[in-house]
């Protein structure tokens, strides 16, 4: 299948980690890829290595000509059978050139609530294909009166190799936090901000450090409550014990560190890649029983749910997974669990079935 992927936005978003990985499950399956990308973007610089076509192109709206030019270019050079979205401004710009090329697009959903009323009422109905990254952003839609049979639903891939154990790594970066082989580590990767539960999670895992000596809590991340969370934790007792990384441009590393992973939000997330990729390097999630998260995780097998933002909660999941009889089993599920259901040979595989079938 020839499949040309269009994704000019710039910023570090979920949705571009989604795109990158997408691109890369589908080339890696045997299918010829182009993208049209924004020049040294995420996205770009995510692609560069990779067997696919690159070209370059910013989309600034839906009147810019030089944004359906690139697209008209690639697709003159590759003959695709399907042109794939992945950002809402590039929504219209796709159903145009999909019309003119006499090409059915295929248009991802990342974000919920969902379009402006017209839009959302239009977009599933005109691309041949319109894919939430959930459950949860499926009905969305649902909710908004869109019929079921128009909205499928196709979750973010992982690439088991990238985030595979590495014990070298592991002790370098234990040694650079002047921690040893035998710290718990809890980690937290994402965005700092209030609605990711950051403050609540600060909270329950100082009062588990206050119970286990032996535990550290990693963050990954930056956003416009960090200074205010490393404040809080500068004047902590156990301040030594908070470790803060700021924003990291390739965490997988770090999950080899990690004995457990926290995703606090107490506001509705779409999905939760964080979530998968921690579980892929076998370290079992404490999720919040919010929105996507729940449909990340094999509850109670790779990981927990918890009630967001209940202190008292997450501090006691967190000390349950400072066990290790329970923490080892858990780690090996999640592993497998991610295997069987995010997996870009899976992922891939669904897709495909999803283009090839009526809907």
């Amino acid at each position: 299948m020839k499949l040309l992927f269009v994704g000019t936005n710039p910023e570090n978003t979920g949705a571009a980690s989604h795109f990158v990985a997408l691109v890369q499950a589908m080339a890696e399956a045997g299918h010829d890829v182009g993208v049209v990308a924004y020049p040294d973007g995420l996205i770009w610089q995510g692609l560069s290595t990779s067997r696919v076509r690159l070209t370059k192109a910013k989309f600034r709206n839906v009147f810019d000509l030089r944004g359906y030019a690139a697209v008209f270019a690639a697709a003159r050079q590759l003959r695709p059978d399907w042109l794939v979205g992945n950002f809402g401004k590039e929504y219209w710009p796709l159903i145009l050139a999909g019309r003119l090329l006499r090409v059915p697009v295929a248009l991802f959903r990342h974000r919920t609530p969902p379009m402006k009323r017209l839009s959302a009422w239009l977009v599933p109905r005109l691309a041949q294909r319109f894919l939430a990254v959930s459950r949860h952003a499926r009905q969305a839609y649902l909710d908004r009166g869109i019929p079921g049979r128009l909205v499928q639903v196709l979750y973010n891939p992982v690439n088991m190799e990238l985030c595979r154990p590495d014990p070298q790594r592991r002790s370098e970066i234990l040694r650079s936090l002047g921690l040893d082989e035998g710290a718990i580590v809890l980690g937290y990767s994402g965005r700092m901000h209030n609605g990711k539960g950051i403050f609540p999670l600060f909270e329950a895992a100082s009062a588990a450090m206050a119970e286990q000596p032996r535990l550290h809590c990693l963050w990954l991340g930056d956003g416009p409550d960090a200074q205010a969370l490393r404040e809080r934790a500068a004047a902590h007792p156990l301040a030594a014990r908070h470790h803060f990384l700021g924003w990291i441009a390739d965490v997988h590393p770090y999950y080899s560190v990690m004995s457990m992973l926290a995703f606090p939000s107490i506001a509705t997330e779409t999905f939760g890649r964080v979530s998968i990729e921690a579980q892929a390097a076998g370290v079992p999630v404490l999720g919040s029983d919010i929105g996507g998260i729940p449909e990340t995780l094999d509850a109670g097998v790779s990981g927990l749910l918890l009630p967001p933002g209940d202190v008292a909660a997450w501090r006691d999941a967190i000390l349950a997974l400072c066990d290790p009889s329970m923490r080892m089993p858990m780690g090996v599920a999640a592993h497998a669990f991610v295997q069987s259901h995010f997996s870009t040979g899976v992922i891939a595989d669904e897709f495909v079935r999803i283009l090839t079938t009526d809907r």
